[in-house]
């Protein structure tokens, strides 16, 4: 039996109503799937956690997570902690910590009502972005200046290592060429003379390795119209951080909003626990309400499948998805529906089952 030892950090606002649904699809997978288990340790880090003590997780929280085979991430951040504490202090650390640099956002329409494109559908609508997620604009480097004076400058210094930039567009190469897709990268070295100048030196270089690999190259800004007006032109993206983050949002608009927008934050070499999460925020204003949408968690549940090497059941989760997206009842108001967070995540156990892997599909499983 394959056994998966998963860390739990609900985190703030709806994380904790959302990352429920996730682990009520990986105990049902559990349940279904006998060659497969998973055991849970749940953490209350957070923002809570640091108005009651000052941190956002423990001071050993690090070396703690060592021991897990994946984290599952609900939201960070709350009213009353600066924003850059709680990103910083908790969701940063960890992807830094544990060299977290592949971040893995798939931009997929389920459902063709979820578009607010026009003449746009699930074929023209289908892609992956594959987004830096250890440097760049997030390395956390720079400077504050005569502070409160009328001299007063800020550096904000964007970090690009020939190791940092190597390796992910390596990445993305080696999934274009098992994909048999096209790679496009998205840069702007027009305005940044050093930082995406030498982006697009080190895409062109390791490009060379894969003559059998199509690319293109667009600037930021033509990029953002193209995610909008053409998305059949992507296929596999490659890009980096602040660029990742930025699009990703417009990749989720495109295909039913942020509720439907899942992230995989990957250590490539599994020296360390990857992470995933929804990449939507806390959303405060509907906690506890339940009224949040856990599609997202439950997709990035899909992508935890997928980095176990079990892609059968990541495969059975994005169905049965498709498939309750036409439940209209059973959806939660984001989506036009009535149904609150459980709600959905109770018709969503019922409808897993017709898409078990066929290895699960047997008499003595239960699965018909």
């Amino acid at each position: 039996m394959k056994h998966w030892n998963i860390a739990l950090v609900p985190g703030d606002g709806i994380g904790p109503e959302v990352v429920a649904e996730g682990v009520k699809v990986l105990k049902k997978i559990e349940e279904l799937d006998p060659s497969i288990s998973f055991s849970f340790t749940e953490f209350p880090w957070g923002c809570q956690y640091y108005l009651d003590k000052g941190k956002m997780m423990a001071d050993d929280g690090i070396e703690q997570l060592k021991e897990f085979d994946a984290i599952y991430l609900g939201a960070v951040g709350y009213p009353g902690v600066p924003d850059h504490i709680s990103l910083w202090d908790l969701l940063l650390k960890i992807r830094k910590e544990f060299d977290q640099y592949v971040n893995i956002r798939p931009i997929k329409l389920l459902h063709p009502e979820l578009t607010p494109l026009k003449n746009k559908g699930e074929k023209e609508i289908d892609f992956l972005v594959i987004r830096e997620n250890s440097e760049g604009e997030y390395a956390g480097a720079g400077d504050w200046l005569f502070k409160g004076k009328p001299e007063e400058v800020v550096l904000q210094t964007g970090v690009f290592s020939r190791k940092g930039t190597e390796r992910i567009i390596r990445y993305a190469y080696e999934e274009a060429r098992k994909q048999k897709k096209t790679l496009t990268s998205i840069s702007k070295a027009n305005a940044l003379n050093y930082s995406m100048v030498f982006w697009d030196e080190v895409f062109n270089e390791v490009g060379k390795e894969y003559p059998d690999v199509k690319t293109y190259s667009y600037l930021v800004d033509a990029a953002s119209l193209y995610f909008v007006l053409q998305p059949e032109r992507f296929e596999i993206v490659v890009t980096s951080n602040l660029f990742g983050d930025i699009l990703t949002d417009l990749g989720a608009a495109i295909t039913g909003g942020l509720g439907l927008a899942a992230g995989a934050n990957i250590n490539p070499e599994r020296e360390f626990p990857s992470m995933f999460e929804p990449i939507h925020g806390s959303a405060p204003d509907i906690a506890g309400k339940g009224l949040a949408n856990p599609l997202a968690a439950i997709w990035s549940v899909s992508q935890m499948m997928d980095h176990f090497g079990e892609p059968a059941w990541g495969s059975a989760i994005l169905k049965t998805m498709k498939e309750l997206l036409h439940h209209k009842s059973s959806l939660t108001p984001d989506l036009g529906g009535k149904a609150s967070t459980d709600q959905l995540g109770n018709e969503f156990m019922k409808l897993l089952s017709n898409h078990a892997p066929a290895k699960v599909k047997s008499p003595s499983s239960g699965v018909k």
